[in-house]
């Protein structure tokens, strides 16, 4: 089993920056797959970056490509995303995800462990 806990994430304004975190407990980090995905109220959870177990590959919607940043530490058992120019629209819970010896996934039902979600706000 592995526990994923969350931190970081809160309000800011467009065009600021934001992390969040997630620190994984039980189980070494280094062969899981990670992601991350956001909900907003109204709206499913949608994907936001991923990473493979190797960390050699990843992927990044769209909407956050060029702004936002997936990284890992194996020997701390951590990801954070790193979140720069914000916008109004990224407003969300942020959630992240893990899956052992995964590749790059996008979809939320391939992943295994969740953490338990970060608010983030970005006001205009």
């Amino acid at each position: 089993q592995v526990q994923l806990v969350q931190s970081g994430g809160g309000s800011v304004q467009a065009g600021g920056s934001l992390s969040v975190s997630c620190a994984a407990s039980g189980r070494t980090f280094s062969n899981y797959a990670v992601g991350w995905f956001r909900q907003a109220p109204w709206k499913v959870r949608e994907f936001v970056a991923a990473m493979s177990w190797s960390g050699g590959s990843s992927n990044y919607a769209d909407s956050v490509k060029g702004r936002f940043t997936l990284s890992r530490d194996n020997a701390e058992n951590t990801v954070w995303l790193q979140m720069n120019s914000l916008k109004p629209e990224d407003t969300a819970v942020y959630y992240c995800a893990a899956r052992k010896w995964g590749e790059v996934i996008t979809s939320t039902s391939q992943y295994n462990y969740w953490g338990q979600g970060t608010q983030v706000t970005v006001s205009s």
